[in-house]
């Protein structure tokens, strides 16, 4: 441990990586962002106002640096097993917060939420439970997911309706409304597709064996 401990944390090459890089780093920033953006949206309770705002760009931020954090151990190669499992966890984390957050406003149907928080519980709980065996990583699949639901629960989250209303485009609140539907709903089928495909996988390697 005291070995990892001192490995690399931001240069690149090829020796040990230490589990608190930067990458990794950057990750549990995110996770922290968490709680101060569900606090601000709360906060707001659906007035639309500057809180509103400011929670809507902290989320955008933070699930932003997903990418940020991913590059940043792809290109310095500082790839760990730590690092594997808490970027998917960070990004579980805001947008479970977000819509847990959107559900109490009644801006979300409760059903989704659940639905949603099921499927990704569920397959955190199963990458726990073979980790002995193996680290399971995102699939291209898992990632397209995290990006729809993300894009979905920043239309939700920023109060373009009423900032219409405001700028006299009543026409235009109907179809932002309708976006936010359509960008959730989709994400939620992907969602669903994904959790599915994980779980077909993981019985295809168990009948392997």
């Amino acid at each position: 441990m005291v070995e990892r401990a001192r490995g690399r944390v931001v240069q690149a090459g090829d020796t040990k990586v230490s589990d608190g890089n930067v990458a990794n780093l950057i990750t549990i920033v995110r996770i922290l962002f968490a709680p101060v953006f569900l606090w601000l949206l709360l906060a707001d309770a659906g007035d639309g106002g500057a809180l509103r705002w400011i929670a809507t760009v902290l989320f955008v931020v933070a699930i932003a640096t997903d990418g940020l954090d991913g590059h940043l151990a792809r290109r310095r190669n500082l790839v760990t097993n730590v690092g594997i499992l808490l970027d998917p966890i960070a990004d579980k984390v805001l947008i479970g917060g977000a819509l847990v957050g959107l559900s109490i406003l009644g801006e979300l149907p409760w059903w989704v939420t659940i639905l949603v928080l099921v499927r990704e519980v569920g397959i955190t709980v199963f990458r726990f439970s073979v980790l002995r065996d193996r680290v399971i990583p995102a699939s291209r699949g898992g990632k397209l997911k995290t990006v729809l639901q993300s894009v979905a629960i920043s239309v939700l989250l920023a109060p373009l309706p009423a900032l219409a209303d405001d700028l006299g485009l009543d026409a235009a609140v109907p179809w932002i409304v309708g976006a936010g539907a359509l960008l959730m709903t989709v994400a939620v089928a992907l969602t669903i597709v994904t959790g599915a495909d994980y779980l077909l996988q993981a019985f295809t390697r168990n009948r392997r064996r």
